[in-house]
């Protein structure tokens, strides 16, 4: 996380969100875990569990951002982030004295979602006023960096604690991670802002919406993000059910091509800077939509050539072109959106993104009971083709740099 050229408040911002993705990831993972062994759940209690985590970012993501937009942001930060360290302090306290159960383990998860999506409005929105406007790019790379570390390390490291030490050590860990960020957040310098006149709620969420909507830029961005969460969440319906049925492989290999995908994200993270650097803007913003393309061809084609050496690389595409769409796409918003409207701006994206993930699994879920695995890979193929022909037909493609 070395922070060399960008301003020290900035690195506090870095390691703050290094230990909040961090803390998110193990409690994401270490939860279903903990139901399933010591509870003894099934898909249904899962499903219901991951549901309610996911409601947060459909519910709150605007209105948090209105707050992030009328108050300090590093103050939201520090109260969601607080608010994730408690919830994280109950749940290890049910597991100690063996008072858990699905329903205070969902109400739990969704006192935690909350602090996730107070965070993520808050922190891409205080970025442009910690950084130059020409470093934007490497700061929100640094970030992404952090997110793909925490991605790809958080799973295996849950796994580990609760097969060895067991759930609590998970919460415990998860809980001081988060209990870190608190403190960084803390002492982080907001520089001052002068903020707009409030005005009803309402209003300042459609401004939000309309700016997006009517922008030449952040339009063709929103939509191949619904194309590419719809296309992706098709995908993750079938794969499990497929790799095991049609490609043959056990439980480890699974779990590997899966892993495979944070791989993808570590490595994007650490070439975008030169990726970026080395192209027009533009070009850079398109670059992920087109590498989701050839992954998904890389899918399809193990319905000719079933082996997981082909899944496994479908999955490390997948991981490295959208975290580079992440860092570039979250770098022009960054630059074309006023400052009083970042948190509204970014959370629209985080509702719209959230809102797509559900409609995607249904949409999985009907095809494959009705189809089979095959039409789904199909199905998300096309999604993915869809949401690359979005965004290389946009105006982004004479973007040389960013806009002024």
């Amino acid at each position: 996380m070395q922070s060399a050229s960008l301003p020290p408040a900035f690195a506090r911002l870095a390691w703050a969100n290094l230990a909040a993705q961090s803390a998110e990831q193990l409690s994401l993972a270490a939860v279903p875990l903990v139901a399933v062994l010591m509870l003894g759940s099934g898909p249904g209690e899962i499903g219901l569990l991951a549901a309610v985590q996911t409601l947060p970012f459909l519910l709150l993501s605007i209105p948090l951002g209105v707050l992030a937009d009328r108050t300090s942001r590093r103050r939201l930060m520090v109260w969601a982030e607080l608010l994730r360290a408690v919830s994280l302090g109950v749940l290890l306290a049910m597991v100690l004295t063996g008072q858990l159960s699905i329903f205070w383990l969902a109400v739990v998860g969704f006192a935690g979602a909350v602090g996730t999506v107070g965070f993520s409005v808050a922190a891409p929105a205080m970025v442009p006023a910690l950084v130059p406007r020409g470093s934007l790019a490497r700061a929100n790379g640094r970030l992404e960096l952090a997110r793909s570390a925490a991605y790809a390390a958080g799973p295996a490291l849950a796994g580990a604690l609760v097969a060895w030490v067991g759930g609590a050590a998970a919460f415990v860990l998860a809980a001081l991670l988060s209990a870190a960020a608190v403190a960084l957040l803390w002492r982080l310098h907001e520089p001052a802002r002068t903020l707009a006149p409030a005005r009803h709620p309402l209003r300042e969420m459609q401004e939000g919406a309309q700016f997006v909507w009517r922008h030449e830029y952040l339009r063709p961005m929103l939509l191949t993000g619904i194309a590419w969460n719809i296309a992706w969440f098709v995908l993750q319906a079938a794969y499990v059910p497929y790799a095991v049925r049609v490609l043959g492989l056990n439980t480890e290999a699974v779990g590997f091509t899966l892993g495979m995908y944070g791989a993808g994200m570590v490595v994007g993270a650490l070439l975008a800077p030169r990726l970026v650097g080395a192209m027009r803007f533009g070009s850079a913003v398109q670059f992920g939509p087109a590498v989701s393309v050839a992954a998904a061809g890389a899918m399809v084609a193990t319905l000719a050539l079933p082996h997981g050496v082909l899944a496994g690389l479908s999955f490390f595409l997948f991981g490295a072109g959208p975290i580079i769409w992440t860092i570039t796409t979250t770098t022009l918003r960054q630059s074309v959106t006023p400052d009083d409207m970042l948190g509204r701006v970014g959370a629209v994206f985080l509702t719209v993104n959230a809102g797509s993930r559900p409609a995607g699994a249904a949409l999985g879920a009907v095809v494959g009971a009705t189809w089979g695995e095959a039409a789904c890979l199909v199905l998300a193929f096309s999604g993915f083709v869809l949401q690359a022909a979005i965004i290389l037909t946009s105006r982004l493609s004479g973007l040389r740099a960013l806009p002024k």
